[in-house]
């Protein structure tokens, strides 16, 4: 994500967000931390989907093991 975007989704213009990473770099890290939190939230989420259909299709007879 690029500087534009992330002002963007923080809803703030370029110039706040440059000051922000001058002024309160700790308020960016912990921004960018949270983002990065809320990405592997989103991964861990998709593979719990992926283990209950695998479960459902063991529990139902439908998966062949290989």
């Amino acid at each position: 994500m690029n500087r534009q975007e992330l002002a963007e989704l923080l809803k703030v213009n370029r110039n706040t967000l440059t000051n922000w990473e001058k002024n309160k770099p700790e308020l960016v890290r912990l921004i960018n931390q949270g983002l990065a939190l809320d990405k592997q939230i989103d991964e861990v989420e998709r593979h719990l989907e992926k283990l209950k259909e695998i479960k459902l299709k063991a529990n139902t007879k439908k998966i062949r093991l290989k």
